[in-house]
């Protein structure tokens, strides 16, 4: 794990996300670009474009800048090379293009989460990279002052189109030496039979040649409340899933379990795009 991208919006949250990366990238000698979109209104674009407003722009990339500075100075990341990079676009946009750029091998974003309608109708920027991002996302909930991946779990169905995401998560679990949990939530929707389960999840193991892990079934009314309530249960460190970048109405009426997990987890949760 070469380098980690953390974007920041000079938020608490953000901050909890720096602080969980300097402690990754100290274990495997990671570089980290700490990377601020600056997203001017609609209008002040329109300004820039035309020629005016040129000093008020340059105003916010300075102000954006001295605040990188300052945040690069924190002692957790002493010692730890560090890049920072002021970017005028949207976020999505922004983040996706420096992650090509320096050839990221993992966004580490930080995440208040949101509920009700805000959630349906607006979304948060780490929900977007979460659903778009062909590099793997680990989303922090709050400050981890000694973040550990003893115990990593894995939710999924165990199928062909999962495979090639898991790979990239037993990179990531070989920098920690985690423990992987494999489980399989059964649901009043999405019953499958014991030994169905059981049968899948050995095979895969048994493809990949796991040898530090548990098979497990869960029970539970919806797959997000398994996930959740299974890795409280056995004290998990990290949840990992895979996900589809569902868009429009695909995704609206399938949902999306890995963004539901981003919101609703107060475990920090980790997602590798099929």
């Amino acid at each position: 794990m070469k380098r980690i991208l953390v974007p920041t919006d000079f938020s608490e949250h953000a901050e909890n996300a720096l602080k969980a990366a300097a402690q990754i990238a100290t274990k495997n000698n990671s570089e980290i670009i700490i990377l601020h979109m600056l997203e001017l209104p609609s209008q002040m674009n329109d300004a820039v474009l035309g020629g005016a407003s040129i000093p008020e722009t340059m105003l916010f990339i300075k102000k954006a800048n001295e605040t990188l500075d300052e945040i690069s100075s924190r002692p957790y990341l002493n010692g730890i090379p560090v890049i920072e990079i002021v970017k005028m676009d949207k976020p999505i946009h922004g983040i996706s293009q420096v992650s090509k750029d320096y050839d990221i091998d993992l966004i580490l974003m930080g995440s208040h989460g949101s509920s009700g309608i805000e959630e349906l109708l607006i979304g948060s920027n780490t929900e977007k990279v979460v659903r778009n991002s062909e590099i793997p996302v680990l989303v922090i909930k709050k400050d981890i002052s000694n973040f550990n991946a003893t115990n990593i779990v894995f939710a999924s169905d165990f199928s062909a189109e999962t495979k090639k995401p898991f790979k990239k998560l037993l990179n990531f679990t070989k920098s920690f030496e985690s423990k992987l949990h494999l489980v399989t939530v059964c649901t009043p929707n999405s019953f499958k039979p014991t030994h169905v389960a059981e049968k899948a999840m050995t095979n895969f193991a048994n493809e990949f040649n796991l040898t530090n892990y548990t098979t497990n079934i869960y029970n539970d009314t919806n797959i997000e409340k398994g996930i959740i309530n299974f890795s409280n249960s056995i004290d998990a460190d990290i949840i990992g899933m895979c996900t589809h970048g569902r868009t429009g109405f695909a995704h609206f009426f399938n949902g999306s379990i890995s963004e539901g997990l981003v919101n609703h987890s107060v475990k920090p949760v980790i997602t590798f795009k099929i």
